[in-house]
């Protein structure tokens, strides 16, 4: 059996990130649960914010935020920043998050993530109840405590979150690498799937 249900957003699990922002001493950090991918070259990502937010005219005027991966390990405080106002508290100071200052960037990032992400926004697009930031990625700074031997981005180490219809999840175990489906095995059909042995 199936069910037919109303349009509505199923896209999940999300990445569940902080985003901050600053622009004439108003500073913020809040918690997203839309925020995506949207080309590779040009690297560019999109976030997706209703008006009433704190955050939304700090980024409108200052044309630039910073995507900060959230941990487990920081995941209460990354909810505590998406049910509370920048209006109302200081959420760098209530959560003790360092700054982390980036190249080119008035916006700081947060220390305690293992990623910031640096964006200018290259337009906005007005939708109903959130709208479209677009943004240019112009720079990622890693903590070196979560590469591998190769310098790789370890996300085994990271312990990222994900958001899933209003509530928070660990990421679970590696599957597997992508394009692993068609890489010649043992045994594999014409589609190229690999056979599962019984």
């Amino acid at each position: 059996m199936r069910q037919n249900w109303k349009g509505g957003n199923m896209v999940y699990p999300l990445p569940a990130v902080l985003v901050t922002s600053a622009y004439e001493g108003k500073k913020n950090a809040f918690t997203v649960g839309w925020c995506a991918t949207v080309c590779t070259n040009p690297p560019m990502l999109s976030i997706s914010i209703r008006k009433s937010r704190y955050s939304y005219d700090i980024i409108k005027q200052s044309k630039e935020f910073v995507v900060n991966l959230t941990t487990e390990e920081l995941v209460e405080k990354m909810d505590y920043c998406g049910v509370t106002s920048g209006r109302d508290v200081d959420k760098f100071k209530k959560c003790d998050f360092h700054e982390n200052i980036l190249p080119n960037m008035t916006a700081p990032g947060i220390l305690e993530s293992p990623v910031n992400i640096s964006c200018k926004v290259n337009q906005i697009i007005e939708l109903g109840s959130h709208d479209l930031f677009i943004a240019d990625v112009i720079g990622v700074n890693i903590d070196d405590n979560y590469l591998d031997e190769n310098g790789k981005f370890d996300l085994s180490k990271a312990h990222l979150v994900a958001y899933n219809h209003g509530e928070y999840y660990g990421l679970g175990d590696y599957l597997g690498k992508f394009g692993y489906s068609i890489r010649k095995k043992n045994e594999n059909d014409k589609s190229g799937i690999t056979k599962q042995s019984k």
